[in-house]
């Protein structure tokens, strides 16, 4: 283990005053660097804040933070520590992995820490690397993980990334470390303790010295991964706007670049979380720019769609449990997607961001809601109506929002106004007499 000693004081350059945030189960792995990191503190005043995730789904998650509560409190180290009250529907271990990632910002906010260190190994790097060329990845992606990675106020350090799960078993042993054993790390339903069961033992009979070169492998996909991305660059700033792919100017470029523009997107999304996306979602994706139909959407993990409208593609947060409402309009309504409708007394615009209108030719009060099915505006200028989904259709209104979009309506459902897009034949210019303004903003 000497080489992890080296690493930190030698290469990452641990200084006085420098404050870690560990993120310690209270297995093997996570307690040898705890020990690394105390005897460090021997030489180098750090302060080191112990991170334990209680993720409660075994009997022994109490005790064994009682375990590493006692540890800390011996030996002077700050210890922090959460429980994982409920999980929602999404994969067990990716939600798990989200929530922790959440704990380990706050505490390193909470401490102004300037470094996260987990105790990913060597081990871990080669499953994980097998684990995304057996489901499919990203050029990142099959890379597997990086011993250093740089946020914006703090580090992310892996330093057991250049040793393997038995040499801190020895490591344990020869300093008398305690630890405790999470038994659900053996059970074969979990597709990582297969490989760990069945692959590595296979590979490290071939290879004593594996993991060397699935770091080096590692470190020469990350490089070439690098490189590419600076001369994507300039293609980025060309196709990837305000968050919106321009499809007709992508699809200029050799396929190869199609495909590493939409996996920079992805890779902006699923930061360190690349598990979640596989080549199946960068060929959907590459599907539905190539589709010929206007508007089209893909699901995507963790509620993201891929949403495509007209020569625009988008990665966006779902919006499907969001958005039947219906508001009467007094003074001013806020609306869900940050907008608001206000009851102005002056305004010189005549845009369709402003709707003017005659009480005694509506019934009031007015409402703002969300479209309903068939719904239909009258028009002046065709002195008839027109459907709204054609009006949205028209006006080229993303399919994405198009379920959310407000709708001004009296009370006998007349639709009066579609705030931004279109109005009735109920609103009037500023020579005509009106006595309501409407104001979207």
């Amino acid at each position: 283990m000497k080489n992890v000693y080296n690493y930190l004081i030698n290469e990452l350059k641990l200084q006085d005053k420098d404050i870690i945030v560990i993120g310690c189960s209270g297995g093997p792995d996570s307690m040898a660097l705890m020990y690394i990191l105390q005897q460090i503190r021997k030489k180098i005043d750090i302060k080191i804040i112990c991170a334990h995730i209680n993720h409660n789904v075994r009997i022994e998650s109490k005790e064994e933070e009682k375990f590493l509560e006692k540890y800390c409190l011996e030996h002077d180290i700050i210890f922090e520590a959460m429980t994982i009250e409920k999980y929602g529907d999404d994969n067990f271990h990716n939600e798990a992995r989200r929530i922790r990632y959440h704990f380990y910002e706050e505490l390193i906010n909470k401490y102004q820490a300037n470094y996260l260190m987990t105790a990913h190994h060597g081990d871990d790097l080669i499953e994980t690397i097998l684990m995304r060329i057996a489901r499919g990845s990203t050029l990142k992606g099959y890379a597997g993980f990086e011993q250093k990675t740089e946020y914006n106020n703090y580090t992310l350090v892996r330093p057991l990334i250049y040793v393997t799960k038995e040499e801190i078993s020895n490591f344990d042993k020869e300093n008398a470390i305690p630890y405790v054993i999470d038994k659900s790390n053996f059970k074969d339903k979990y597709t990582r303790n297969r490989y760990r069961k069945e692959v590595l033992p296979f590979l490290k009979k071939e290879d004593p010295l594996i993991h060397e070169k699935f770091e080096r492998f590692s470190k020469t996909l990350l490089e070439y991964n690098d490189y590419v991305n600076e001369v994507l660059k300039k293609v980025i700033s060309k196709v990837y706007k305000n968050y919106e792919v321009d499809i007709p100017l992508l699809l200029e470029y050799e396929e190869l670049i199609q495909k590493k523009v939409i996996s920079y997107i992805l890779e902006e999304i699923y930061p360190d979380d690349l598990n979640q996306i596989n080549t199946n979602h960068l060929l959907l994706i590459m599907k539905l720019i190539k589709s010929k139909k206007a508007n089209g959407r893909i699901d995507l993990p963790s509620g993201f769609k891929a949403v495509k409208t007209y020569n625009k593609l988008k990665i966006v947060k779902g919006t499907d449990s969001i958005f039947n409402y219906e508001i009467e309009i007094i003074e001013k309504v806020d609306l869900p997607l940050g907008h608001s409708i206000t009851i102005v007394d002056e305004e010189e615009s005549n845009n369709n961001n402003v709707c003017r209108l005659l009480s005694s030719e509506v019934n009031l009060p007015l409402y703002v809601r969300t479209r309903h099915l068939g719904d239909k505006m009258l028009l002046k200028k065709i002195n008839g109506t027109k459907k709204v989904k054609d009006i949205f259709i028209d006006s080229k209104v993303p399919v994405s929002l198009r379920d959310s979009w407000p709708i001004v309506i009296d009370s006998q459902n007349n639709i009066l106004w579609i705030p931004g897009i279109k109005k009735s034949k109920f609103s009037k210019q500023k020579s005509e007499k009106y006595d309501i303004i409407l104001k979207y903003n």
